[in-house]
């Protein structure tokens, strides 16, 4: 029971983090969509529940609203990919994908920061060239990391140090 209601809630997580659900949506009748889709996917099987859920673990450890959107935007892909391979004659189907290209187009800077972090993979750091390049940046680079795990002063404590009352 509780994996049928995961790609709802993925559904439903992707749609909130974009901003996306209340304005044109009606989630009652996407899960009739998906309540077919299960049943095209035969998703009541006993072996569905084995090894624990697929995404939704993984959200857990995505707390800020801009990483989630990273995975978010991947995930999405992955189910349209999925999609692809079904029937589209089927009218479920086809309105689920077309909801899912909707989200898709309002995550579309996710896909863009995902597609930057793969490219970051496939840096050839064995290269005496690039590693000239990448010495070179180090320090701006820590410069950056400091900046932005360091907690951002307040107005009032700079009102503070400023006021010596």
């Amino acid at each position: 029971m509780a994996c049928q209601t995961y790609s709802l809630l993925v559904l439903s997580v992707l749609m909130i983090c974009s901003g996306w659900l209340g304005n044109c949506l009606k989630l009652p009748q996407l899960q009739m969509e998906i309540d077919k889709l299960k049943a095209d996917f035969n998703s009541s099987n006993s072996d569905v529940a084995e090894g624990g859920p697929i995404f939704t673990d993984k959200l857990k450890t995505w707390t800020e609203r801009n990483e989630k959107r990273i995975i978010l935007s991947q995930i999405l892909s992955i189910y349209l990919k999925m999609l692809e391979k079904t029937d589209k004659s089927k009218a479920h189907v086809k309105h689920i994908s077309e909801e899912l290209y909707t989200l898709k187009d309002s995550l579309r800077d996710g896909t863009e920061k995902m597609k930057y972090l793969m490219d970051l993979e496939k840096i050839q750091m064995g290269d005496l060239k690039v590693q000239r390049k990448a010495v070179n940046e180090l320090f701006s680079v820590l410069q950056k990391l400091t900046e932005s795990s360091s907690p951002p002063k307040t107005k009032r404590s700079q009102f503070q140090r400023r006021c010596r009352c």
